[in-house]
């Protein structure tokens, strides 16, 4: 039952502090962070909350990202619903307990301003950071605005508690980009959000009362059935989040899908890309539409596990397929986002030519030029048959 106009709430929010209220609104036990840009007004507004008296959660500084992520192993073990908050640096040097975290099952919600890595040091914008942790184990999930920020948070938490699934999501947001822009944010009531995200019930908790033991050593004997576990989980996670979106869908009237389709139908050339470039790419495509070119997007929100086959089927016929990324794979046959889609398209009857173009490393700008120098260069593939591995756009020669 969808919640009434009149009970909504709406503000002008950044999507940090659009993470922040639905941290607060999902009833948190513990958050563990440490402050690194762009993401520390997440943390910041929370622990607003918590001196106000507005959360019941256990705010736990620590020393380093490492230890925040080992605060919420340990609080997530015990059966407490957690959260924790990073970027970059932060980020990479959560990288052991990550894989942690994902192999101990534990449904951690990470919300992550995404963030360019050093070196040269660089505050801005791209998804190395997030396509590093891209084999940890952890679902990824990258948005588009403050409002797909919020209401994603808020799902996360009833897709990574599902007994089916059990496993720690990432919230990916554009650092800057959209982390420090201020957009129109609907809100749920308080108790209609609590409601949604529910209660936790953990599997197995940690009781001192009856002990047993978590994460231990596993050798050959049983260290490639855990593995399988976290593999088959991961394989359900499709399927549960449809199901929580759905339920989603009926309280808000908002959906995001596992990936957004633009235009796709007839298409010849699709844009491909992720979070805010998104937004730039379908711009690109309605003013090429105007000019007769057949052109759709596709802007995909769930990186992990990736939507294999029904990316395939949306892709259709399309001739060719640009893929626009911020990340490299260096020394890899292309880089990471263009890989998954070569893969999903290599069984394919009719295989599109995929270009694949690395934008905005470090928060260059990726203005609404580059998509349609992108598109010059894939129409050039298309007479030709053939396309590089991968090139850059947006880089001063």
């Amino acid at each position: 039952m969808s919640v009434s106009k009149d009970k909504i709430k709406i503000e002008g929010l950044t999507g940090d502090a659009a993470i922040a209220h639905a941290l607060r609104q999902a009833d948190l036990d513990v958050l563990s962070a440490y402050p690194i840009t762009p993401q520390t007004i997440i943390v910041e507004d929370y622990q607003k909350f918590a001196a106000d008296g507005e959360v019941n959660a256990a705010v736990i500084p620590v020393e380093s990202e490492h230890s925040a992520m080992s605060a919420c192993v340990g609080a997530s073990a015990v059966g407490a619903r957690v959260a924790t908050a990073s970027a970059s640096a932060g980020l990479a040097l959560m990288w052991e307990i990550l894989y942690c975290a994902a192999s101990m099952r534990m449904p951690i919600v990470f919300t992550v301003a995404n963030r360019a890595l050093s070196a040269p040091i660089n505050i801005h914008n791209d998804h190395s950071d997030g396509m590093g942790m891209r084999d940890s184990g952890f679902i990824q999930l990258y948005c588009q605005s403050s409002q797909e920020a919020y209401d994603t948070t808020l799902m996360a938490f009833k897709l990574a508690e599902h007994h089916d699934v059990l496993l720690p999501v990432m919230v990916g947001i554009d650092g800057f980009i959209v982390s420090h822009n201020v957009e129109r944010v609907e809100m749920l009531p308080d108790d209609a959000a609590k409601k949604f995200v529910g209660v936790r019930t953990p599997v197995q908790p940690l009781d001192p009362k009856n002990p047993i033991t978590m994460g231990p050593l596993a050798l050959t004997d049983y260290y490639f059935e855990f593995k399988e576990q976290q593999d088959r989980a991961m394989q359900q996670v499709i399927k549960v989040y449809k199901e929580v979106e759905a339920e989603f869908e009926k309280l808000t009237g908002r959906k995001y899908g596992i990936f957004e389709t633009y235009k796709t139908n007839d298409a010849d050339i699709i844009f491909l890309a992720m979070s805010s470039m998104g937004g730039t790419a379908k711009v690109v495509a309605d003013v090429l539409r105007e000019k007769g070119e057949k052109v759709g997007v596709i802007r995909l929100k769930m990186f992990r596990p990736f939507p294999t086959k029904e990316l395939a089927k949306a892709i259709g016929n399309a001739k060719a397929v640009a893929v626009f990324e911020k990340a490299m794979s260096f020394g890899a046959a292309t880089n990471p986002l263009a890989l998954e889609v070569k893969t999903a398209l290599y069984g394919t009857k009719s295989r599109p030519i995929i270009a694949n173009f690395v934008v905005g490393l470090g928060g260059r700008d990726v203005p609404p030029m580059t998509f349609v120098e992108g598109f010059e260069k894939t129409k050039e593939y298309l007479k030709k048959g053939e396309a590089p591995l991968y090139e850059t756009l947006g880089v001063r020669k």
